[in-house]
């Protein structure tokens, strides 16, 4: 598959929304051939035990949230789907860019009947970067609803200018700046202020969220007895990304150093994958 270009276009209309509300749901652009190989990997890695896996639920607790990073550095399908799927160029016009770098991929998977809830948070804090022209594609491998732990999303977020401490699924302390504010529960109606606005979706597999990297989101645990929820999330970024490297910040595979404040350029770590090089 290459270059697999998406089966509806992006409207206009489309590019707005991502650009007000810091999120947009884009319907049908991931056809079923790349979702059948993509949950075909997920099953394969999950069962392999390799990479940086993640277990959010704790002891005890029913089902399980497993979670996993970098597959496309040591993967080829996953490799594949970052570099030939649609999400590419998804990106780059969302980020009305003439090109765009693969940042890195990650794995969420929610079995039926897990509690375990994605805690509200916002990307950038996690990432050694700065900058707006970054995105997270955030793909449904499986039908998704609120019940079935559906991301939920404070729409215009993007814009407050908070800086919320990160949090992983396990709660690792390594990864907390304790100085940062901690991002409230908004799925709670009494930690919202007047006026914002939540926004969240009923999905089916191959429909995409994309959000902004300041984008508040969460969601709670898969209430259902008999299906899975499966995402798998791309992050491309664009001209006005820059190093920032930060203690708590997750580190890339071989830890990399580049000078900060300035845009890295490596086609090894992140390879420019819209236009193809292919063409």
């Amino acid at each position: 598959m290459r270059n697999d270009r998406p089966a509806l276009a992006i409207a206009e209309s489309d590019i707005r929304t991502y650009e007000t509300d810091g999120v947009v749901c884009l319907r049908g652009l991931f056809g079923r051939p790349w979702i059948d190989r993509m949950v075909a990997a997920t099953d394969r890695v999950m069962a392999s035990g390799k990479g940086q896996v993640r277990e959010g639920s704790k002891p005890g607790e029913t089902g399980r949230f497993y979670a996993n990073i970098f597959m496309a550095q040591w993967d080829a399908e996953f490799r594949d789907f970052a570099l030939n799927g649609p999400g590419a160029e998804i990106a780059a016009r969302l980020l009305r860019q003439s090109s765009v770098n693969f940042f890195y991929d990650q794995l969420f998977v929610k079995e039926p009947n897990t509690p375990a809830p994605t805690y509200w948070h916002h990307d950038l804090p996690y990432w050694p970067f700065r900058g707006n022209d970054i995105v997270s594609i955030w793909v449904a491998l499986t039908d998704v609803s609120v019940e079935t732990s559906g991301l939920e999303y404070v729409a215009g977020s993007h814009r407050w200018g908070k800086w919320y401490r990160a949090i992983t699924p396990d709660q690792d302390p390594a990864r907390m700046d304790m100085s940062a504010e901690v991002c409230p529960d908004f799925s709670d109606p009494r930690q919202r202020a007047a006026g914002q606005r939540v926004v969240s979706w009923d999905m089916k597999a191959g429909d995409c969220i994309c959000h902004h990297p300041l984008t508040v989101h969460g969601s709670g645990g898969n209430r259902s007895r008999t299906q899975r929820r499966l995402a798998l999330s791309v992050r491309y970024m664009g001209a006005d990304a820059i190093w920032d490297p930060r203690p708590q910040a997750v580190k890339l595979p071989g830890n990399p150093q580049f000078p900060a404040g300035k845009r890295p350029v490596d086609e090894t770590m992140f390879p420019t994958a819209w236009p193809a090089a292919h063409g």
